[in-house]
């Protein structure tokens, strides 16, 4: 699947930190159980690589990323835990060289118009916007629609269950990245129900934006 694929087939991609490799199987259950089947597990724990590799083996129906992709030997061992795709907070020439190198969808980070050419000419028109929130919101995304008006972004960075919808609206925006659907009490409590509760209501913010657009 291209990276474009993979962020049309869930309107809200869970940004997730597993810090106990336990937790792993049953999140992604929940998760996709209530109608978000791309996740995205953060390299921010020492179990990360793990907590993707028991994804995939045990849930195949998830289409398991690697986030907090920071550096080239990142992309590598994501591919080598079996990520699907990768997602990187930000983009650099050293990032750009290493996703040529590996059979690796990636959705690149960029914050700014200059960010966001620099990206283009390294050939992705699908970017994540970070921190979405500080960078301006839906006001920005419609502002860089103007000038591109092909490119296709994943706002992620304050985004919440209020907010998700506006940016869902927009004709740039296939879906969203974010952390509510998945809190840390709730992993704490291992809480799958509430889990999978939350992310049915996210599952169904594309209708919510549907009507937005109307």
């Amino acid at each position: 699947m291209t990276i474009v694929e993979i962020m049309r087939c869930s309107p809200v991609i869970p940004v997730l930190t597993v810090e106990r490799l336990e937790q792993a199987v049953p999140l992604a259950r929940a998760l996709v159980r209530g109608g978000l089947p791309v996740l995205e597990v953060t390299l921010r724990s020492p179990c990360a690589l793990a907590a993707i590799a028991a994804m995939r083996a045990a849930v195949p129906e998830a289409i398991v990323g690697a986030g907090t992709l920071t550096q080239p030997r990142d992309l590598a061992d994501a591919v080598a835990a079996g990520a699907c795709f990768g997602v990187t907070p930000g983009l650099t020439a050293e990032l750009v060289a290493a996703a040529g190198g590996v059979d690796l969808p990636l959705l690149p980070g960029i914050m700014t118009p200059s960010e966001l050419i620099g990206a283009r000419r390294a050939g992705f028109t699908a970017c994540k916007l970070f921190p979405a929130r500080e960078a301006g919101g839906p006001a920005m995304l419609r502002a860089l629609a103007g000038p591109f008006p092909d490119q296709l972004f994943c706002p992620t960075g304050g985004v919440t269950t209020h907010s998700a919808a506006e940016y869902l609206a927009l004709p740039n925006v296939p879906c969203v990245g974010g952390s509510w659907m998945a809190p840390r009490e709730l992993l704490q409590a291992q809480s799958w129900e509430s889990i999978e509760s939350l992310a049915r209501q996210a599952a169904a913010l594309r209708t919510t934006a549907a009507q937005h657009r109307g």
